[in-house]
């Protein structure tokens, strides 16, 4: 799955990276060094320009909500939970399945964290016969450093309870698709952990390569086993890992030195 991540790249730097032609000054956020589900994140999309007479698509790099909320929901309750799509099963989950054929988007971050519980610990804490043990966390990231494309969905949803010209009464919402995780070795891997994504999660943020980003962004390609097509699990080998500070686990922490690499997990946690 995909529950926090870190986004701490400026939107000049993703301008150039993505061929971005538009984006809003008053748009731009802050490094996010431990981005939660409900926060404000950037998107890519290709999207006609409000009241343009061109409606060509144009890349954008738009803020979204993290956490979808469908069109036809009725209150935004629901975004919180819906953070995550299942790749093997976007196409037809009645919340996701209009936005995938015509609502794609990429979430650009540096990469992912993930928290490590063992096999054997995890089956005896769903039997309940022990207290959940502390949870070493993973940055997991490009091993070349380049920015680490999410594909994504977003969603326009209207709230009914405000007038027209009030400043929410348009939310744009947005999930992050996830695949199986990887079983092949890491590119780069701990001495002491995890030697696969598979070891940490079974599940990961689908990667897009950049071979994929236009077909992906593309809001004219709505056929849904063209699209499917693109859901295909990135060449393996291109991912490192490596264990962070258990500090990450409280979302009121946020600076770079989240992103420090440890040499071995904290006492106390588990591989």
């Amino acid at each position: 799955m995909c529950g926090r991540y870190a986004a701490s790249r400026r939107p000049e730097d993703l301008a150039g990276v993505f061929e971005i032609e538009k984006w809003e000054p008053e748009e731009t956020l802050e490094p996010d060094y431990n981005v939660a589900p409900t926060k404000e994140v950037y998107a890519v999309l290709d999207r006609p320009l409000k009241d343009a007479d061109d409606r060509r698509p144009v890349r954008q790099l738009r803020t979204l909500k993290w956490g979808l909320v469908p069109s036809w929901s009725k209150t935004p309750e629901g975004g919180a939970r819906m953070i995550n799509a299942r790749a093997e099963t976007v196409h037809e989950k009645p919340s996701y399945r209009r936005a995938f054929a015509a609502r794609r988007c990429i979430l650009p971050a540096d990469g992912y964290y993930e928290w490590v519980t063992a096999k054997d610990e995890r089956e005896l804490e769903v039997e309940g016969r022990k207290k959940r043990a502390r949870k070493q966390p993973y940055f997991v990231l490009p091993a070349d450093g380049s920015v680490f494309a999410m594909a994504g969905l977003y969603e326009f949803w209207r709230d009914r309870t405000l007038p027209d010209d009030h400043p929410r009464a348009w939310w744009v919402t947005c999930s992050v698709i996830t695949t199986e995780a990887e079983t092949s070795p890491l590119a780069v891997a701990p001495a002491d952990g995890p030697h696969a994504l598979a070891d940490i999660h079974p599940r990961m943020p689908l990667m897009l390569t950049p071979d994929r980003w236009d077909a992906w962004l593309d809001p004219a390609r709505t056929d849904v086993d063209d699209l499917r097509s693109l859901l295909a699990p990135p060449p393996a080998g291109l991912m490192r890992a490596y264990p962070v500070s258990t500090a990450v686990s409280n979302v009121r922490n946020n600076a770079p030195e989240l992103l420090k690499e440890l040499e071995g997990p904290e006492e106390g946690t588990l591989f």
